[in-house]
């Protein structure tokens, strides 16, 4: 990446990601770290509400940049990536480390976890061969201190030759500390940061290549780090060292001719590529061992030895996968029994809005037609919309962030990787099929994550296999028709749980056997192997857990739901209306349907009512209702005994009900996801798979279970 300046102040990498700097003077900090150090609690801290994001050129990684001032410089902060390492192995490595190489900020603050240093000096180490401008900022000192991890910051500046501050991030503590560094650093009296040292067979290649390239101009490079990298030959990282020195410094005939003779030299001592690669591992790793051994006491081994227990539990092949589903069971049971009440009471309450309105509209004495589209259609439609979405969603959002803050999710993660390998995709699939569990759309997004564009097409095309908050109430609504009679009280919620727990696993067994098809077929290819972090248990913050599920997640879906709702309502009002010789469009269709729909165990109301579901899941059941009620609006019934009598009446059977359980858990995506889908591929015939698999596979299910079901009755 080339780093070009302009006159109004701006710098930008590639001429398309501006760093846009107040003024002349601003100096730029990019902020480095792992993965869930609490990178982004700093970035906040510092910059509050004074920044603004964007995309990596060409990435569809997302960054952050913000500004703040002190009574010495004003800065501008940008957010890097959280990585594990330099020698990048996925997209967000790749950028971290090209903006730290080639993107020129006046320092660099790499953030670490007090409670596994060991683990991030090794970043530490990586980011000091290639500037001198680097700040460490010990994070989380707060945890360290409760696990009785008591850190000498004396040892470590002396070791690593470079300033060295303690934060509390998430209780604004140590800020100041690391304004204060920061305002210190004087680029004019560099540091000198410690380097790892390598064997004397790399030291030697690596000489025989820097005697050559200090030559040359490196526009601010560090040669030992660039004649290193030379040596490793990474294509990825050579294609940003030609873009940002040119064709003609890789193509210098002597410069190729000293990487000639460095790897003949090394494969004379044994050392191929590979082995390379592992040697430098293995010494930054072992000087990152030294400095932590010297600097680290931890004087209570009763927490990290609580820590490797519950690991054992749930990382555990035997154990794992049983905390696992009744984890899900619990969860599921809290959001059925407690989102009944409210959800009674939101539709009482919309009930009463509702009156208010037509009274309102029809004093302007308007066509009836009219108030009953606005009103018994679109206000209808959006109030059922909400009333039944809302409630599950602001249970199951916060308990879902709950265990993701607590460090649960990663392990899920952890488990289900072998199973996600073993369908030739990658294991960063298990975290985007959680994100599914939310929202579906959420989860295409969320497949930004995964490196491989082959890889990430078979999460983005698998992703729909698990239902996403919009088709729970359909499910839920279905399920407690299916146990009516069989169980009743706080025996019926667990019971809905327990066939919930089921349909979800169903979803994701399917999830592995679509990810196995699809990687066996049109998407061949060998799996690749990633860094699952596995954070530290910490104890959640609940008020931001609670303020991150609602406002960031429910809501949002909530007015995407809203959004396509509205319109929905609109045409299911018309087609309910308009009628053709006394009968309604939406009977001729569904009468068209009901042969096909049939075969699948359903009939044609359903299926027609699923088509009609295609902007929002959650109004299939209205339409349902509304349909063999032949009214011209969505209907809300007062209890599941109502509804489960009308469908009764209407030819329902269990075998219906579970055939349109299992058409809910597999069909196509909703209009929102499809439109994400086509976004993030950027192509109409994956959108169309996408939209056809889930389909065909609900389709086979559904056929084989009625075909099968009917030879008993």
């Amino acid at each position: 990446m080339g780093l070009t300046h302009n006159s109004t102040g701006h710098n930008s990498i590639d001429s398309k990601l501006e760093i846009i700097k107040k003024s002349e003077n601003d100096i730029v900090v990019a902020l480095a770290g792992n993965p869930n150090v609490g990178k982004s609690t700093i970035f906040n801290a510092l910059t509050g509400m004074n920044q603004h994001t964007g995309n990596w050129p060409g990435k569809t990684v997302s960054n952050a940049q913000g500004y703040f001032s002190t009574n010495k410089n004003s800065y501008v902060l940008v957010d890097i990536p959280g990585t594990y390492s330099l020698m990048a192995h996925s997209a967000e490595e790749e950028i971290a480390r090209n903006y730290l190489c080639f993107g020129e900020p006046d320092i660099v603050v790499v953030v670490c976890d007090a409670t596994c240093l060991e683990r991030n000096l090794n970043l530490v180490l990586q980011t000091c061969e290639i500037t001198n401008n680097v700040i460490l900022c010990i994070n989380l000192i707060d945890e360290a201190k409760k696990k009785h991890i008591q850190i000498d910051t004396n040892k470590i500046e002396k070791e690593l030759g470079i300033p060295v501050v303690t934060t509390a991030a998430n209780k604004k503590s140590g800020i100041r500390s690391l304004t204060d560094a920061l305002d210190k650093f004087d680029k004019r009296h560099l540091t000198k940061p410690l380097t790892p040292s390598y064997s004397n067979e790399i030291e030697t290649a690596v000489k025989i290549i820097e005697k050559e390239i200090k030559k040359q101009e490196l526009k601010g490079l560090n040669s030992r780090w660039l004649s290193l990298r030379l040596l490793d030959s990474d294509d990825s990282l050579m294609n940003e060292i030609k873009a940002y020195l040119g064709d003609d410094f890789i193509d210098n005939s002597k410069i190729v001719q000293v990487i000639g003779e460095a790897k003949k030299y090394l494969n004379e001592c044994d050392i191929n590529s590979d082995k390379l690669n592992d040697l430098i591992v293995s010494s930054i790793i072992k000087l990152s061992d030294k400095i932590t051994k010297k600097s680290v006491k931890n004087n209570d081994e009763k927490y990290s030895s609580r820590d490797r227990k519950i690991d054992r539990l749930l990382t555990n092949k035997l154990t794992g996968y049983p905390i696992m589903i009744i984890s899900l069971l619990f969860i599921f049971w809290l959001t059925i029994s407690g989102a009944n009440y409210p959800s009674a009471l939101l539709s009482q309450g919309f009930s009463l809005l509702q009156d208010y309105l037509s009274e309102g509209l029809l004093y302007l004495n308007p066509p009836i037609w009219l108030h009953d589209l606005l009103i018994l259609g679109i206000f209808k439609t959006v109030a059922w919309v909400v009333s039944v979405m809302l409630p599950p969603m602001a249970i199951f959002f916060p308990l879902f962030t709950l265990l993701e803050d607590l460090g649960f999710l990663p392990r899920i993660a952890f488990n289900l990787d072998k199973p996600f390998k073993r369908c030739n995709a990658c294991g960063k699939q298990a975290l985007t099929m959680c994100m599914g569990f939310g929202c579906n759309a959420a989860g295409v997004v969320g497949c930004r994550i995964i490196d491989s564009p082959r890889e990430r097409l078979l999460a983005i095309l698998t992703n729909n296999f698990v239902p996403c908050n919009g088709r729970f109430p359909t499910i839920i609504t279905l399920i407690s028709i299916l146990i009516i009679g069989i169980s009743s009280g706080v025996y019926s919620s667990i019971l809905s749980a327990i066939i919930l727990t089921a349909v979800i696993i169903l979803g994701i067994l399917a999830t592995f056997l679509a990810t196995k098809l699809l990687s066996s077929t049109l998407l061949k290819g060998v799996p690749s192997s990633y860094t699952l972090e596995l954070p530290p248990y910490r104890k959640p913050q609940i008020s931001k857990v609670i303020t991150r599920s609602i406002f960031d997640r429910a809501l949002f879906v909530l007015g995407r739901a809203v959004s396509v709702a509205a319109p929905a309502g609109l045409i299911i009002w018309l087609m309910a209306n308009i009628k053709i010789y006394d009968v309604s469009v939406l009977t001729y269709c569904s009468n068209f349907l009901d042969p096909f729909a049939k075969l699948l165990g359903l009939d044609g109301v359903i299926l027609i009512a699923f088509i009609l579901g295609f902007p929002a899941n959650e109004i299939v059941i209205p339409i349902i209702i509304m349909a063999y009620l032949s009214q011209g609006s969505l209907t809300d019934f007062g209890s599941i005994n109502e509804l489960s009598t009308l469908f009764i009446s209407n030819g329902w059977s269990w075998i219906t009900v579970i055939c349109t359980i299992v058409f809910s858990l597999f069909h196509w995506p909703c209009s929102t996801t499809l439109l994400t889908i086509k976004k993030e591929t950027g192509s109409i015939k994956w959108t169309f798979i996408a939209a056809i698999l889930p389909t065909i596979i609900g389709m086979i299910f559904c056929f084989i279970f009625n075909y099968f079901a009917q030879l008993f009755i």
